[in-house]
Formats: C-alpha cells, sequence, structure tokens
C-alpha cells in the first residue's frame, strides 16, 4: 500500500485536523506542523490527555509523596532523630494541580510554536473529510483520532457508589478505609499511594494473582512485598454489590465469596476502554473492534483511508512513549514523504508500586511459549539491598534474566527493587540492540550498586520442563 504524502492544494480546511490532544495526538499535531502542514488540534478538556492530567504526572507525583512514609521509618537506622509528622492530602493537591496548570500552558506554547491551531470543544467526524466542533465545522485531507481511552466500571448494584483513578486526584479528602478493586497496574500503585499516606488499604482481585501479563516471579515478590508494607491483598475474590451505610458515610461491599467488608472508599481500576464510540467513526466507515478500539494498519489509517488513529483508542499498547511514538509515524509518513512504522518489540515498562517494578522483553512464560519454543535459561538473583540492612527494613530485591540457549540472546529482563525503571530504560536498550547474555557477562558492573547484579548472574537456575 503506498503512503500519501502532504497535499499542496487548497480544497480542505486543513491537510491535518486532530482529535484530542494527548499525548500521541499533540506529538503528531506539533510533528506534521512542523513540516509545513496545516494543523489543527481539538480538545474538549485540558491539553496533555490522560498522562499529565489524570494518569502518569499525578499519579508519579503522588508516589513520591506516599514514599516518605518508609524513609522516614529507615531514617532511624542511619542516625536521624525525627520529630512529630503529618500528611496534608489537600496541600498535596493543591501543589499537583499547580503543576499540572504549568504542563498545560507548556504543552499550549509547544502547540501554538508549531503553527497549530488550537480548538477547543467536543469534536465529531461528519464524513471521511469533516469535523465538528461545538457546531462549527472543519474539512482535512487526514483526519487523526487519538481520543484515548476511559476507565471501565462494572455493571452491578451500587456501582454509582464507586470512583476510578480520574476521580482520585480531586477528592477533597482521603478517607481513613480504602478499597481496591482490580489487579493492574494501576490498582497496585494506588495501593501503595494509599498505603504510604497512612491508610487500611484492600485490594481485590478476580484472580488467583495481579499484574496479569507481567513475569510470575515479580508478580509473587510484589504480592509478599505489599502484604509486608500493610496491604490486605486478596486473591480469587471479586464484589458483587455496593450499598452505601447511611448518611455519614462508608460502604458495604457483598463479596463472591458469600463475606462482606466495609469501607470508606471503593475505587475501581479494571480496566480501560477505547474512548471510539459516539463521536461518528462508524458512520465514516471506520472499522472498530469488539472492544471499541480503532483497527488500523501497519501507517495506523484505518478502513476509511483519510480517517488515522494512534494511542490508547489503539487497544495495544497503552503507554504515553507508544502513543508519541505512533504519533511521529503519521507525522512522518503524511507529510515527511517517509512512510514509518511503529516497533511494539521489547518496550520498557515501569510499575510505581511500592516497590517498583521494571520490565523490559518476554516473561518466563512468554520465552519459553513464545520465543524460544522451551530452550530458555533463566538466570534469578534475589537480595536484600544494602540500604535495608542498617534501616531494618526487611524488603527483597528480585532480578531476573531470561536467555534463550540456542542464540545467547537476552529475551527478558525483570527487577522488583528500588530505582527498578531507571535501571531497566538502560536494559532496554541492550535488549533492542540484540544483546547476548555473554555481553552482559563481559560488562564490568558498577559497585556497589545493585544494578550491578544484572551483569554478574553466572548460574542458571534449574532448568523448568518445556512448556
Amino acid at each position: 500500500m503506498s503512503c500519501p504524502v502532504m497535499t499542496t492544494g487548497k480544497r480542505f480546511d486543513y491537510d491535518l485536523f486532530t482529535i484530542g490532544a494527548g499525548s500521541g495526538g499533540v506529538r503528531a499535531a506539533r510533528m506534521s506542523g512542523s513540516y509545513g502542514a496545516r494543523v489543527a488540534i481539538a480538545e474538549y478538556s485540558d491539553l496533555g490527555g490522560t498522562c499529565v492530567n489524570l494518569g502518569c504526572v499525578p499519579k508519579k507525583l503522588f508516589v513520591y509523596a506516599s514514599s516518605f512514609a518508609a524513609d522516614f521509618a529507615d531514617a532511624r537506622g542511619f542516625g536521624w532523630s525525627l520529630g512529630e509528622r503529618g500528611h496534608s492530602w489537600a496541600q498535596l493537591v493543591a501543589r499537583k494541580d499547580h503543576e499540572i496548570s504549568r504542563l498545560n500552558g507548556i504543552y499550549e506554547r509547544l502547540l501554538h510554536n508549531a503553527g497549530v491551531d488550537v480548538v477547543k470543544g467536543r469534536a465529531c467526524v461528519i464524513d471521511p473529510h469533516t469535523v465538528e466542533v461545538d457546531g462549527a465545522r472543519y474539512t482535512a485531507e487526514h483526519i487523526l483520532v487519538a481520543t484515548g481511552s476511559w476507565p471501565r466500571m462494572p455493571g452491578i448494584a451500587g456501582a454509582e457508589h464507586a470512583i476510578t483513578s480520574n476521580d482520585i486526584f480531586h477528592l477533597p479528602t482521603l478517607p481513613k478505609r480504602i478499597t481496591i478493586v482490580g489487579g493492574g497496574y494501576i490498582g497496585v500503585e494506588f495501593a501503595g499511594i494509599f498505603q504510604g499516606l497512612g491508610r487500611q488499604v484492600t485490594q481485590l482481585y478476580r484472580g488467583p494473582l495481579f499484574l496479569r501479563g507481567f513475569d510470575d516471579d515479580i508478580r509473587a515478590a510484589l504480592a509478599r512485598e505489599m502484604r509486608r508494607r500493610g496491604v490486605d491483598l486478596r486473591m480469587n475474590i471479586n464484589v458483587e454489590s455496593i450499598t452505601k451505610l447511611g448518611d455519614d458515610g462508608g460502604y458495604r461491599l457483598a463479596l463472591t465469596d458469600g463475606s462482606a467488608h466495609e469501607t470508606d472508599l471503593v475505587m475501581y481500576a479494571t480496566g480501560r476502554t477505547p474512548r471510539s464510540r459516539g463521536i461518528g467513526l462508524e458512520e465514516a466507515g471506520v472499522t472498530l473492534g469488539e472492544r471499541g478500539e480503532i483497527v488500523v494498519d501497519e501507517h495506523f489509517r484505518s478502513s476509511t483511508p483519510s480517517i488515522l488513529a494512534v494511542g490508547d483508542v489503539l487497544g495495544r499498547v497503552a503507554l504515553t512513549p507508544v502513543a508519541i511514538r505512533e504519533g511521529m509515524a503519521v507525522a512522518n509518513t503524511l507529510f515527511n514523504n517517509k512512510p514509518t512504522t511503529v516497533d511494539y518489540e521489547y518496550i520498557p515498562t515501569g510499575v510505581f508500586s511500592q516497590p517498583p517494578i521494571g520490565t523490559v522483553g518476554y516473561s518466563e512464560h512468554d520465552a519459553h511459549a513464545k520465543a524460544a519454543r522451551g530452550r530458555v535459561d533463566c538466570y534469578v538473583s534475589e537480595f536484600r539491598a544494602m540500604k535495608n540492612t542498617l534501616s531494618g527494613r526487611e524488603e527483597r530485591t528480585l532480578m531476573k534474566l531470561l536467555v534463550c540457549r540456542d542464540t545467547d540472546k537476552v529475551l527478558g529482563a525483570h527487577m522488583l527493587g528500588p530505582d527498578a525503571p531507571e535501571i531497566i530504560q538502560g536494559l532496554a536498550i541492550a535488549l533492542k540492540s540484540g544483546a547476548t547474555k555473554a555481553q552482559f557477562d563481559a560488562t564490568i558492573g558498577l559497585h556497589p550498586s545493585a544494578a550491578e547484579e544484572f551483569v554478574t548472574m553466572r548460574q542458571p537456575r534449574a532448568e523448568v520442563p518445556a512448556m
């Protein structure tokens, strides 16, 4: 399939009209503008999308805030004497809001400097070349849909009493007892945040072990450490209904094991759904998948060639850097005469749980089943970090390498422990470049650091039968 390049005619108002000013949409709009395209971007809410306003950025700020609890506890082991301590939720929210406002200003300036017109309001696709925003119509050679995703809520009685991660950033107060339903990365991250801020946290997950899709050893180790910190993890259980307990607040959850659980706040983190419905896509001939994801080709064009899509609305890899890379690919393909695709293999991922996870490449299960047909060597190192020896903290770090026995190529690197996401980013370059275990072994470690364990593991774990 040939790839279109920028047209020079003025048949349309714009060469590109982007719906959604999140990470992918903004990057596509900015780059397209820099290549000389006439670009507009529509957004009904704040600029920056979920990541900047209701996701990665505010969540990471909350992780920082909550981690001080452990730092205070560890300080005595290093000779520090600390006085009375307290935390103001209202002050944290206010500081967070100030930072998000600053970032929104940066996004607005970046778009303005790239010559992109920002149209405020809800956009709807009228036909393959027309978009309507609050009654005003705009035509474009290409329409890019970058509308992201939205938290999914359960169809149970009393679901209206629960909140999602979208709501948590603006709560006026943070109650004492909090229950999280769901076992994805959002759920485990907020469990750590709330526990670190001194709340009683219960996390419910319908399966046997949370973080499905991550390496099993890492999942089990995180569950152990979260329980050690005081989070009440309950697996193989779900909520049947939610009942409000009078006007003074509080809720009773009827659980699938027949028991009841009382809490002050219920937060659902049970997945997200692509935001593709109700904006005219299907009427314009765009094919959607079962979950509402927009079906696109390798150059992000939908079944209606003039309509493209990037980011979470694709239902592929819901990560901000992935959406940004997809947006860059669209701009290069359409307006830089450089057809570009995205390679989704070896994407590094961080889970800002407490302790955090960093991972890149295949899990042990997938390495056996998909990458090397069972011929996999597994190297594991588990230890108590140096900092914990003086603090008295029992927390343990886990590191893991998966190596193809036939090629010696490193297929996966996984870590649970302090600074895991920072360490894994560097290893992602090595795995993306096809590094072998011999090259890891030939690399001199940086001592004393946890990261050096990745280049000092010499003996594989006892072989697991091929799957």
